[in-house]
């Protein structure tokens, strides 16, 4: 991931101020000096856009920092306004290694101190989340979210973050799902690709159906999207197709063995004479479908 670190938008490096500078510029005397503070003196920032820290990477961070110490220095702004006597600065980068520094059981960690506004300091968390790839799609949709609610436009957002304007839109849309499915993106048991291909399907039970097959038989992205494009020309028909090019007994057929079967049929022909087509993706599928038919428990 290091070597497309300049294209994703401004990078660390243009979005942080100079650090010697910084510390040249401050009247902390003490802090400049140190560059170090207490880990009780540091908060996470709220608005931190990535949410999940697996304790297995946390606890194995913080054996290294046990036997190495802190090498790289999180990045923190000074708060101007205080709720605690104690916390005297927010983490705008390196929340990974405070967490694990505390783990530890260590007392000070290294700092470079930013001057940062607060509404800049979400996009440099995003920026620095999205080089590490850190983030799951959910996380990215939310800061995104957040950018936008302040004031950015798609476009805007895609160029400071170094994306395409299409995928920050991508992002937006897995907002509309329900929240179980979007804890189930959390979690890694729907991918993007699963996401987009739900928001196909218009219907809101047969897109939870979709959405249970895809959990339940673990169906390929491919497959999914095949699945979503029948199931959502279903619930929205087609007005540029000709009236006559199906008889309505067939399409209501059609319609009803979909509804039961939830999969790809096409019938062909007419009433009197013709052909039904079921599709199926594996072996499992295909044992669902019989089952249903033959409407065995």
């Amino acid at each position: 991931m290091a070597s497309n670190n300049k294209a994703l938008g401004r990078g660390l490096e243009a979005l942080l101020p100079d650090k010697e500078s910084s510390y040249a510029n401050s009247q902390e005397t003490d802090t400049a000096a140190k560059r170090e503070l207490r880990v009780d003196q540091i908060r996470r920032n709220p608005d931190q856009p990535r949410r999940a820290f697996g304790e297995s990477e946390l606890s194995s961070l913080a054996e290294s920092l046990s036997n190495h110490g802190v090498i790289q220095p999180v990045v923190v702004r000074k708060l101007s306004i205080r709720t605690d006597e104690q916390v005297t600065h927010e983490l705008i980068v390196g929340e990974r290694r405070w967490r694990a520094a505390q783990l530890a059981g260590l007392e000070k960690i290294p700092v470079t101190i930013s001057d940062l506004a607060p509404k800049e300091v979400l996009e440099v968390a995003l920026v620095e989340n999205v080089q590490r790839q850190d983030l799951n799609p959910m996380e990215l949709g939310l800061a995104f979210r957040s950018l936008i609610d302040s004031g950015a436009s798609q476009q805007e957002v895609g160029l400071r973050i170094g994306l395409d304007r299409s995928t920050v839109a991508n992002h937006l849309r897995i907002l509309e799902l329900p929240r179980s499915f979007q804890e189930d993106i959390e979690q890694g048991l729907l991918t993007m690709g699963h996401a987009k291909a739900l928001l196909q399907v218009t219907s809101p039970e047969r897109r939870l159906a979709l959405r249970d097959r895809i959990l339940r038989e673990g169906l390929s992205v491919r497959a999914t999207e095949e699945l979503a494009r029948d199931l959502g020309s279903a619930s929205t028909p087609n007005r540029r197709q000709p009236a006559t090019s199906i008889d309505p007994n067939l399409e209501s057929l059609v319609s009803s063995l979909r509804d039961r079967l939830q999969t790809k049929v096409k019938v062909s022909g007419k009433p009197a004479r013709g052909k039904i087509e079921i599709e199926f993706y594996g072996e499992s599928e295909l044992s669902r479908i019989a089952e249903a038919i033959l409407e065995r428990p």
